[in-house]
């Protein structure tokens, strides 16, 4: 094994420096703040778990994406953690198991197999916040209005919500009758937006051309707000859960654009990010311009089903690392004073009191250090003073 083999960090693996490190500290900070303040308590869940309980409901998704290990003192099979919110939802439904409304939110690293998009980290740090006990728009304005805050908060210009509704293309499938590899299969295409395959499938599959002909449509119509009253007109005669999906998202983005009427919205009902286990409205925040989202969330009910206890739930996330890329972060620039080495009580007393109004100090180790620093402690006029350098 050579030098640099013991120094290189396995691809996608990165190391965080100075100054990006304080950036995502203050930054964290900042935002689990701003989650107090609108009532979310904070949990820390473990790294790792055992595998039944960490890919159980929306923890499905995520089972190639999660590092198997194999627990030395009873041999089961354990995973570190590729998504928080498994384990939050393990939380509400067993370890507190609260009666109506549950608020939490949480921050820490995570750990993907593969990166979850090109150029991408396999260490990312997620940090969001999740509603339980409440089904309704009430609880989906909420987590996107905290997403939306979160984001003015980190100082991203230019915001473009991206909302779906996965209870449209769920409530159409009900109708299509299409085996289940067939369903996965017309899945996969709008997953990927193959727009040609998507031609040949319809036909191929849907015996009710005008049911067809609506899957067909949620592919293309897409753009702002004024798009549902197309999509509405259009599963109107095939689903009545259907229209109430289009109505309800309609109420939503209402709410939105009198809250936040800066923010671009964009209508995608072909966006089915998460169709396994979310259940209703499905959002993506960019900033305007960007291919990546910032933060993304939905509705994912009864993901604590298989914990015993079934509640609805909503809730969004955010990749810190994304977020400050494109945050304009304001870090506080603090001198950094350098103390010689002299043992005086006087001296002492000086470097308690600066570090305690905030300052950073650092103890001179030997009078022939040569110590960075943009101060110095220095003697003037027999008085310890901070000399500016």
């Amino acid at each position: 094994m050579t030098i640099a083999d013991r120094w290189l960090l396995p691809d996608g693996v990165e190391d965080i420096l100075p100054p990006k490190a304080e950036k995502i500290e203050t930054l964290r900070a900042k935002l689990l703040g701003l989650y107090d303040s609108w009532g979310f308590d904070q949990v820390m869940p473990p790294m790792m778990e055992y595998l039944e309980s960490l890919l159980t409901g929306a923890g499905h998704d995520l089972d190639t994406q999660t590092f198997k290990v194999t627990d030395q003192l009873n041999g089961r099979m354990m995973g570190v953690r590729a998504d928080m919110t498994p384990q939050v939802a393990r939380i509400d439904a067993h370890s507190l198991a609260r009666e109506g409304v549950s608020r939490f939110c949480y921050a820490g690293q995570v750990l993907h197999t593969k990166p979850a998009h090109v150029m991408d980290t396999r260490n990312p740090i997620q940090l969001g916040a999740e509603i339980y006990g409440h089904a309704g728009i009430a609880s989906d304005f909420e987590v996107i209005s905290l997403t939306l805050e979160s984001l003015k908060l980190s100082a991203v210009d230019s915001i473009t919500l991206d909302l779906g509704h996965v209870g449209v293309f769920r409530s159409l499938m009900e109708k299509a009758n299409l085996e289940q590899d067939q369903e996965k299969q017309l899945f996969d295409i709008l997953r990927r937006k193959a727009l040609p395959e998507l031609e040949a499938f319809i036909p191929a599959y849907f015996k009710n051309q005008s049911l067809g002909e609506a899957v067909r449509q949620l592919a293309y119509i897409c753009g702002g707000a004024e798009v549902l009253n197309t999509i509405r007109e259009l599963v109107a005669p095939l689903s009545a859960d259907a229209v109430e999906a289009v109505d309800d998202l309609k109420q939503l983005i209402a709410r939105v654009q009198s809250n936040f009427p800066e923010v671009n919205l964009y209508i995608d009902l072909s966006e089915l990010r998460g169709y396994n286990y979310h259940t209703g409205v499905v959002f993506s925040a960019f900033k305007t311009g960007g291919s990546q989202p910032l933060a993304s969330g939905g509705r994912y009910d009864e993901t604590g089903k298989v914990f015993g206890r079934a509640r609805p739930a909503t809730g969004f996330s955010l990749n810190l690392l994304k977020v400050v890329d494109v945050a304009n972060v304001a870090v506080d620039a603090k001198k950094l004073i350098l103390a010689p080495l002299q043992d005086s009580e006087e001296l002492s007393q000086l470097i308690e009191t600066l570090r305690s109004q905030g300052h950073r100090v650092i103890r001179q180790l030997a009078d022939s250090d040569v110590e960075t620093s943009d101060a110095v402690i220095d003697q003037v006029n027999g008085q310890w003073q901070v000399v500016d350098r």
